[in-house]
């Protein structure tokens, strides 16, 4: 393997040491930590390194490059949690759609404000998918305790809950809160 090859934190196999992850890069070595702890210096071509993740090249594709980015982006939209903007106005319930949301204050010489449902719904989902990605960031986090996620879950929950009062805005039952 050679050192172009090489990038900080790329996992590879070595014959001797195992899998290690590639901690600092040089002209000619790579510093390695090693999974049992070992920390090595090494020249990859003479080391016998080789990547330990499957790797992939852009040559030879058999699909336009275009179409393998935006599959590539839209898996990873889509493993985030994440949607376009114009998909989510697609889970409003119909009866929502190009309504408004009022806000009176009780002030009256004060502005009332207004803002499309589509956006203030946008708004809502969006909130939910980032706390469904906390949720995920929270039970796969190395370093917390099982006590400290369910001290921390017990805050997502519920906010959750407080979320409920926008369920009647969804289309489907299974996208609410």
């Amino acid at each position: 393997m050679k050192i172009e090859s090489l990038h900080v934190g790329m996992k590879v196999r070595h014959p001797q040491y195992g899998i290690g992850t590639v901690k600092t890069i040089s002209e000619v070595t790579a510093d390695i930590q090693f999974d049992d702890g070992a920390k090595h210096t090494l020249a990859p071509d003479a080391a016998g390194l080789e990547p330990a993740e499957p790797q992939i090249s852009a040559s030879g594709l058999n699909v336009p490059l275009k179409q393998f980015v935006e599959q590539t982006v839209a898996a990873s939209l889509d493993k985030l949690g994440l949607q376009r903007p114009d998909s989510v106005v697609e889970k409003l319930g119909a009866r929502w759609h190009g309504g408004r949301l009022v806000i009176h204050p009780s002030d009256p010489t004060l502005q009332t404000k207004e803002v499309p449902l589509e956006t203030f719904f946008h708004k809502i989902v969006m909130m939910r998918n980032n706390l469904r990605v906390l949720e995920q960031k929270i039970n796969g986090h190395e370093k917390l305790t099982d006590g400290e996620k369910v001290e921390l879950q017990q805050y997502i929950t519920r906010s959750y809950g407080s979320m409920t009062t926008f369920n009647v805005l969804f289309k489907e039952k299974e996208d609410q809160f």
